[in-house]
């Protein structure tokens, strides 16, 4: 990419004068799937804005268009009209300077090569010297945890690992903008602690990433976030936007211990259920 810059810019994220540009802006997203007769309405009209350096969790019911309204997020799939923006610019394909991270890690790795040659792979495309490609990789598997597995293979490592593995990839190449469709749902729950921890890790030491965490667990996205998107039932719109004041860093024991998390999960159940807590 060449080093011109639009003129109403100062840098990426910002217009001239200073004033913020979202990192990802959603404006009246919709998708719908084409059928013999008429069409499958998976998205109805989802809008929100998420900032520099933002984790928003994306929340909704079974069934709700979560993954669908990821895939069209990250240009993975085209939306039937509204746009998704990446700094300003409309998202077509997926922009370089996004990441992915999948639920299924032991599909996003190839099995034959090891934990090396895997993260090598998605450096070479954007033609990275060899000297700086093992630079990087030893960088991002010490900031999962893993600074010895590198030649080891995918199947010689536990779920958890594997998943670890994914989240290094997808750091590597040093993404802005981090999607992340539900990557801990296949995990067992002691290991799921482990892994939302090392993504609050990752977002303190790279303050300008910014991550976008779709989940279906409620208690996850309270955890996790600086703000939660609750999505209504299908057709998805946005049933609200909650804003979550818990203070940080978080602890798995402290924070949902905390009467607070437990008042932000109840509304954000509420939101995800259709159900009213009891007086």
């Amino acid at each position: 990419m060449g080093e011109a810059t639009a003129p109403a810019r100062d840098r990426p994220g910002e217009v001239a004068g200073g004033q913020a540009v979202p990192v990802l802006e959603v404006r009246h997203l919709r998708k719908a799937y084409p059928l013999r007769e008429g069409e499958r309405l998976a998205i109805e009209d989802v809008t929100f804005e998420v900032a520099r350096g933002e984790l928003v969790c994306v929340v909704g019911p079974s069934g709700a268009g979560k993954t669908t309204l990821l895939r069209c997020l990250s240009g993975l799939m085209a939306p039937t009209s509204g746009e998704a923006r990446f700094e300003g610019e409309p998202i077509r394909s997926v922009p370089q300077g996004v990441g992915v991270v999948f639920q299924d890690y032991s599909r996003s790795l190839f099995p034959w090569f090891t934990v090396e040659k895997n993260l090598e792979l998605a450096l070479k495309v954007r033609s990275m010297g060899k000297e700086a490609r093992g630079e990087r990789i030893a960088q991002v598997l010490a900031a999962v945890g893993l600074p010895e597995v590198g030649r080891r293979y995918p199947w010689q490592l536990s779920g958890g690992m594997q998943q670890r593995v994914a989240i290094a990839r997808a750091l590597s190449y040093q993404p802005e903008l981090l999607f992340m469709d539900e990557p801990f749902a296949s995990v067992d729950a002691q290991t799921r602690f482990e892994l939302e921890d090392l993504v609050l890790r990752i977002q303190g030491a790279m303050p300008d990433v910014t991550v976008v965490f779709v989940t279906h667990d409620v208690d996850e996205s309270v955890y996790l976030a600086d703000r939660v998107v609750a999505l209504s039932r299908p057709p998805a719109t946005v049933e609200a936007i909650v804003e979550i004041d818990l203070p940080k860093p978080r602890d798995q024991i402290e924070t949902r211990a905390d009467p607070r998390f437990a008042a932000l999960r109840g509304e954000v159940l509420e939101l995800v259920t259709g159900r009213t807590r009891r007086a």
